[in-house]
């Protein structure tokens, strides 16, 4: 991954972070607590692409199993944020714009099912049945109408930096500034050969008008 997209994405991934723990999370709203790292893994992944987005993917899940207050085994948030970046990766498109809002809510609405399910499928491997307790499809409808509230303020918001970021002003100054030392190196290059190639042609023509003039001499006697 380029420096600029490991700096932008661990910024903004702290900010959502730090902003879903000690605002979102206490709240105390029904069902599920709304996922704000989710969104910002979401943005990311469809402006960075499959691999970039299962390596963001697993990094924001790792910090936020890490982060207090965690209930679960570390790692668990990691694998299914790093399934979902690469799925949402995928989805992509090829120019790099979207034409329309409805793809990132339809995405947005199977990311919020797909993490919820992956979650307890996998807590339900290592024995935590804390998802049964709460209810599924609680916990699916409250996920699916927390994140659609969120994604219009924040999904945008994330991709329009990460294009921002891409289009780097220094990095095109720089590749600007390589290709002008290329084209005058090699603009000087060719001065040079077309320099020497009159003084090849100045001594051919030299050379030639003394075999004439010997040739010439000789037919006089």
């Amino acid at each position: 991954m380029r420096f600029n997209r490991i700096l932008l994405s661990t910024t903004l991934l702290v900010v959502a972070l730090v902003i879903q723990v000690s605002i979102l999370a206490r709240l105390q709203l029904p069902g599920a607590v709304p996922d704000l790292v989710l969104l910002v893994v979401v943005g990311l992944a469809l402006v960075y692409g499959h691999v970039s987005g299962a390596l963001i993917g697993f990094g924001a899940g790792l910090v936020a199993d890490l982060a207090p207050p965690a209930d679960h085994a570390a790692g668990r948030y990691a694998l299914v944020l790093c399934v979902i970046g690469y799925l949402v990766g995928l989805a992509k498109p090829e120019n790099g714009q979207l034409r329309s809002a409805t793809g990132p809510m339809v995405i947005v609405v199977a990311a919020a099912v797909s993490t919820t399910l992956l979650h307890a499928g996998v807590g339900a491997l290592v024995g935590d049945t804390a998802a049964r307790h709460v209810g599924m499809v609680s916990l699916l409808i409250t996920a699916v109408i927390y994140d659609l509230l969120l994604a219009p303020f924040t999904v945008p918001l994330v991709m329009a930096l990460a294009r921002r970021a891409e289009n780097d002003p220094l990095a095109e100054s720089t590749t600007a500034g390589t290709d002008v030392a290329s084209g005058f190196m090699a603009s000087g290059t060719g001065l040079r050969i077309g320099e020497q190639r009159g003084v090849l042609r100045i001594k051919a023509a030299r050379n030639r008008a003394a075999r004439a003039g010997r040739i010439k001499g000789v037919k006089r006697l």
